[in-house]
């Protein structure tokens, strides 16, 4: 019999072609191998990582250290950037991606301010897909649409957020930390109720990997933060209901961001259109979880058929998930452990934008990491440096756009003052 190593197979299907029974098929994320495998072995050498063998034999890895001061879970924004700040202060760090490419799936609008962005990492035009110098936003009310806003002279990018992540976590190692990429957290260790390290599968093999701190990079869904025993839950007027196509053959300003705000568009959210060059654009819509009257899907095919110059497009990508838009939770840490970016809730509560959140969590709670394991000391007392720091600084400016936003209920969406609020927000202030 035919045997995939689930934990090393790559999904590339090169061995399906090989097949002359057609007993092997590629499911997406899995590789099944039917009964009418014949054993014949021709699939054998196309497997350019050897997740393929022939009866029980057990795949092979390399050594790994079983002992790190610090593991990152999840290779994002947030966690790359919190291993790369780690690994510069001279802590071991292993950073682990459970999927088999960081970056992918994207599930984000890719928008950032320079300045932000340019506090972690210089704009690069190889994950650059545009640059913009201009912003509109336009409200709906009543089903008229009137250019409430248009700004000249900002900076801001579209990213390629593949390339972008990638990026990250290839400084992350440049500092000294280590990625496992195909690599799942499962668990944590604990002992006495303290984190000790992470459970983790890699290349069909279950590890125990021991941490003086465990950081939670691992999004919204994040299970690092529930085992840790760290509140998750999110209420639906605290999440943004997203849905994206990446249309191409439109016609969209090459430079400018376009924002469209109003009810009867995304209620309690906004649409958004962000070019990333040559007739293509970013185009998508959030609306708030408890005022969703149905899927967002549907608000954004609306959206789009609505205006004939995006209707002429073709979607090439489709992404969906949820953001945080409310404020973090009351506990982040615990002894030994830390979480940082969606999965601590750390998003902008007016625009949902993360990735600048995310990078400055990272790197506090990194440094706080450094300074807890200098000390001798991970206790929950000890990291709550992190969550203080952030509350001083980011935390307080989310506070601040959280009551704003909440001033600014239905119909007042579309004024002009709320307008204005939302444009600094969008632009990173």
């Amino acid at each position: 019999m035919i045997i995939v190593d689930q934990g090393r197979c790559c999904y590339c299907g090169g061995c399906v072609g090989l097949c002359p029974v057609d007993a092997i098929v590629l499911q997406e994320t899995r590789l099944l191998i039917g009964e009418s495998c014949t054993h014949c072995g021709l699939c054998l050498p196309a497997c350019p990582v050897g997740a393929l063998s022939a009866g029980q034999g057990s795949a092979t890895t390399e050594p790994l250290r079983r002992s790190y001061d610090v593991v990152v879970v999840g290779a994002g924004p947030a966690g790359s950037t919190a291993a790369r700040v780690a690994a510069q202060r001279g802590l071991s760090v292993l950073l682990l991606e459970k999927r088999q490419e960081i970056g992918s799936p994207v599930r984000c609008a890719e928008g950032i301010a320079h300045d932000p962005l340019a506090a972690f990492v210089e704009p690069d035009p190889r994950w650059i897909a545009a640059v913009v110098t201009r912003e509109r936003i336009i409200t709906v009310q009543e089903g008229q649409e009137r250019e409430s806003l248009f700004a000249e002279g900002g900076l801001g990018y579209v990213l390629e957020r593949r390339l972008f992540d990638r990026a990250l976590a290839e400084k992350a190692v440049e500092a000294g930390a280590r990625i496992l990429v195909k690599t799942a957290a499962v668990g944590l260790i604990r002992e006495d109720g303290v984190v000790r390290g992470v459970v983790a599968e890699w290349g069909g093999e279950r590890l125990q990997i021991e941490a003086r701190i465990v950081i939670g990079a691992d999004g919204v869904e994040s299970r690092v933060a529930r085992w840790a025993g760290l509140p998750l839950l999110l209420r639906g007027r605290e999440t943004l209901v997203c849905a994206q196509y990446l249309l191409t053959g439109i016609e969209v300003e090459p430079d400018c961001c376009t924002y469209v705000l109003g009810d009867e568009v995304a209620p309690g959210g906004y649409a958004w259109v962000f070019p990333k060059g040559e007739g293509r654009a970013n185009v998508g819509l959030g609306v708030r979880g408890d005022l969703a009257e149905r899927p967002a899907l549907e608000y954004l095919t609306r959206f789009v058929e609505a205006r004939p110059s995006l209707a002429q497009g073709s979607p090439v990508t489709l992404i969906a998930g949820n953001v945080p838009i409310g404020l973090p939770p009351r506990r982040i840490v615990t002894d030994g452990c830390m979480i940082v970016g969606d999965a601590a809730h750390q998003a902008e509560p007016i625009t949902g934008g993360g990735i600048a959140n995310a990078m400055l969590a990272g790197q506090y709670a990194a440094e706080v990491a450094a300074q807890a394991i200098g000390a001798g000391d991970a206790s929950a007392q000890a990291l709550e440096a992190y969550p203080r720091r952030w509350g001083t600084t980011r935390g307080r400016q989310m506070a601040r756009n959280l009551r704003l936003r909440e001033r600014f209920p239905g119909p007042a969406r579309v004024s002009d003052a709320f307008v204005r609020i939302f444009a600094i927000a969008a632009s990173g202030g």
